[in-house]
């Protein structure tokens, strides 16, 4: 296979209006979510992204009927499921593919599933996962061959205090407690966006899931559940993303399709360091625009679980901030791994340095400079490609791989906005 890079030439201010897409950290709980039906689902606004893709070939393996309607639509059959193995190579290919361990325990009291794989971008234990399942009834041994087997005769509600938030955890013991018996509290749990989603999507085909977006989600094991048409929520990373970029190239664009209450922490950074930032409703859509036109003041960013500075903003955030006029600074409280875009920034004429791994100092400079830059995960990617856009000459970003892995059709939407990128084979 030919790699694929980017050829970005910087210096353009973005300009116009994109569109965002669904949500990808929605979409991939989502649609294993859709086994615990034993029916058909319906799902409208999946974005096209290689992590979608990656969960539709999963399915099919196991026995489901998977397919596009029209567009964004995805058709899942999950009645005639063959097997609770899923330990094919493709479910090491992404973080996500746990979900598939509650939505079949949930569904069928049993699964085989190979560890999973995703950016490396620091310890990401499943520990919160397995305490969860034992909780509810499951016995769970992880063999020397990195394949997770779960059993249980009989899934039964339970209390959990999970150790840490965990976004993972909270939805995957949420999909398996939907289908157990009896009431379910679960404690010190995720608020993001997408638990929020995917609570309404279980909801949706009949379940009972209450406080999803607070501290304590209540579920009400259901016996069985049914098949339903569910719409994913605007994607807020890739959201974040377009606002930054937009800011960061000097730039002036609406972004359309986004709820903007999930956006409050990066609006408030934004405009602390100088960017206008405006929200409104054109009569379809909520829309967010994002106009800059000095270089941007210093910030100091602590990234925290929702409703805090994501973490998955962050290394775009970086690049911004390496022209600002001043020193910022970021600490990064949720993984312990990524910097990995730093040394790369500073091929570009960026001044950052970089302690233990969780705190970085940015001396801004007046400018950035093309470079030959390799993502080393997905949302180093996209900072990546910010700074290449913020940069004076050429860059050339390699392992897009990464990056397609999360954001649908991005080069297309820049150069919709002016950006002079152009995807390169060989």
């Amino acid at each position: 296979m030919q790699k694929e890079w980017y050829r970005i030439n910087g210096g353009a201010p973005l300009e116009g209006t994109v569109t965002i897409s669904g949500a990808k950290n929605a979409s991939v709980a989502i649609i294993p979510a859709a086994i615990l039906s034993g029916d058909t689902c319906i799902l409208e606004n999946l974005p096209h992204i290689h992590d979608v893709q990656v969960l539709e070939t999963i399915l099919k393996q196991i026995g489901a009927t998977v397919e596009y309607t029209v567009g964004d639509c995805m058709k899942i059959d999950a009645s005639h499921i063959t097997t609770t193995e899923v330990v094919s190579p493709e479910v090491q290919e992404m973080r996500a593919s746990y979900y598939l361990l509650g939505a079949m325990l949930g569904r069928f009291g049993e699964c085989d599933i190979a560890l999973p794989g995703g950016c490396v971008i620091g310890a990401r234990p499943i520990d919160q996962h397995v305490k969860g399942m034992r909780a509810l009834g499951a016995e769970i041994e992880i063999g020397s061959d990195n394949i997770l087997r779960a059993r249980a005769k009989h899934l039964h509600g339970a209390e959990i205090f999970f150790d840490m938030v965990s976004v993972g955890a909270t939805i995957n013991v949420m999909l398996a407690a939907a289908r157990a018996e009896g009431l379910t509290v679960l404690t010190n749990v995720a608020k993001e966006p997408h638990v929020v989603d995917v609570a309404n999507f279980l909801n949706m085909m009949g379940a009972s899931v209450k406080g999803a977006g607070t501290d304590v989600i209540r579920i009400q094991g259901r016996k069985e559940l049914h098949g339903c048409g569910y719409a994913i929520i605007p994607d807020q990373i890739e959201t974040g993303t377009f606002m930054i970029a937009a800011a960061a190239t000097m730039g002036d664009v609406v972004i359309k399709n986004v709820i903007p209450t999930h956006m409050e922490a990066v609006s408030a950074k934004l405009m602390e360091s100088g960017a206008r930032v405006e929200e409104g409703d054109d009569g379809r859509d909520f829309f967010i625009r994002v106009c800059m036109r000095e270089r941007p003041r210093p910030v100091s960013i602590k990234t925290l679980v929702y409703p805090g500075f994501p973490t998955d903003l962050q290394q775009p955030m970086t690049s911004y901030l390496t022209v600002a006029n001043g020193v910022s600074t970021i600490n990064e409280t949720i993984f312990e791994n990524r910097f990995n875009h730093v040394k790369e920034l500073r091929r570009m004429g960026a001044s950052i340095s970089v302690k233990e791994n969780r705190f970085c100092k940015i001396k801004g400079v007046k400018q950035l400079r093309g470079a030959d830059l390799r993502a080393s995960d997905l949302r180093a990617g996209a900072s990546l490609i910010i700074a290449a856009l913020m940069g004076q000459g050429v860059s050339n970003v390699h392992h897009i791989d990464y990056i397609d892995r999360g954001y649908e059709f991005l080069d297309a939407k820049l150069t919709a906005l002016g950006a002079d990128i152009r995807r390169m084979k060989g």
